[in-house]
């Protein structure tokens, strides 16, 4: 039985299971994990009764399990899964106009080399994004100008130096994982870039066509989870700058406890400095071994004043407190039951509307829409 505390189950969405959920105004737009589904948006004007709108399909072998909506436009990703399908789709990003949330209108579609698109963020005129490019190893970070969406052109890129092999560098990584870009986030003029199993780095961007670098931390060769996400607070905390940061539960170097999310100062951004974590409560067990998917995936990349929705795979949904940011405190959670024909639930990822709702996508099947007190 689902387990709760400050939160309850208003409605279920069966649907496919997915990577990414969004809000726009009351419109929910769900991004898939498998195809044939790539995208369902589905109208939660009345949270209890949700009503599917349209329905975006993908071919054999690519899957769009991202999607993010601002200024009536819509941007997906296209990736590709395993080595047979549609070698002509190509990977990239589709480019949408959902003006009529019923009625999606491919503009284009922007074109990467090789297996395309992870995760991005995306303003509604910018997309910072994760592609594979051209003479590189592994996805590199990309700012994109979608100004004219019909026309979507790059406008800076940046990466570890060694990736790229076209280049000359030298690949110093041979008894390391591969360089991956995973989710470039964007606060003002900074890009906050997790980039896998090689940590995260801190960039100034005031000039896109020339990313700087500020910083870099990897926690990976000493805890082997890959950085996932690194999403920055706007608000001082405690007179401090403050960054979250969260491992995934995936790709482990070695068998080890779960991922857990951890908290840095980054008020002198070229010293970036963890001053805390947080871990389900029993979770680590004493820091024995576990399966992967027990622990941490990824924060809500919206939330309200120092309360931040995750998504913690078989844990559900946590929602967290990080007013002392030395102290982050759980202050809700809601554990659904897993999908039919699986053990556990997978809880992928999380997202919020105006009316403090959470939305919580389950990577095997469903989204659970959840009303909370914390919120």
């Amino acid at each position: 039985m689902a387990r709760a505390k400050n939160t309850k189950l208003l409605a279920n969405i069966d649907c496919p299971g997915g990577g990414q959920v969004w809000i726009d105004g009351n419109i929910l737009y769900i991004g898939h994990m498998r195809q044939p589904t790539g995208t369902t948006i589905v109208d939660v004007s009345d949270p209890k009764n949700p009503k599917t709108l349209a329905r975006i399909d993908m071919p054999v072998g690519w899957h769009s399990h991202k999607v993010r909506v601002a200024n009536g436009i819509m941007v997906v990703n296209h990736e590709r899964q395993g080595m047979e399908g549609d070698a002509e789709f190509g990977g990239g990003l589709g480019i949408y106009d959902v003006s009529r949330p019923a009625n999606p209108r491919l503009i284009s579609k922007w074109r990467t080399h090789g297996k395309g698109v992870h995760r991005y963020d995306f303003d509604g005129r910018y997309a910072y994004i994760s592609p594979t490019a051209e003479g590189y190893v592994g996805n590199i970070a990309m700012i994109l100008d979608l100004k004219d969406p019909e026309k979507p052109e790059e406008v800076g890129r940046w990466w570890i130096p060694g990736q790229w092999q076209a280049g000359g560098e030298e690949y110093p990584w041979d008894n390391w994982t591969p360089p991956r870009c995973h989710h470039p986030l964007r606060m003002g003029d900074r890009l906050y870039v997790s980039y896998w199993h090689h940590g995260f780095f801190i960039l100034d961007i005031a000039d896109m066509a020339k990313p700087q670098l500020i910083s870099a931390v990897n926690t990976s060769p000493t805890f082997p989870h890959p950085t996932h996400t690194c999403l920055p607070i706007p608000e001082p905390l405690k007179g401090r700058r403050i960054m979250v940061v969260a491992d995934e539960d995936v790709a482990k170097l070695w068998p080890a406890a779960p991922a857990f999310t951890w908290i840095y100062d980054i008020t002198n951004e070229h010293c970036p400095i963890p001053i805390s974590t947080f871990q389900v409560e029993g979770l680590d067990r004493d820091g024995a071994p576990q399966p992967p998917m027990m622990g941490c995936h990824q924060p809500s990349e919206r939330f309200k004043g120092t309360t931040i929705p995750f998504a913690w795979f078989a844990q559900g949904l946590r929602i967290l407190d990080i007013a002392d940011p030395f102290n982050p405190r759980e202050v809700a959670f809601y554990e659904p039951d897993p999908p039919k024909g699986f053990e556990l639930s997978s809880s992928n990822d999380v997202t919020i509307d105006d009316r403090g709702l959470c939305y919580l996508i389950d990577r095997q099947r469903g989204v659970d829409i959840i009303e909370t007190s914390v919120l």
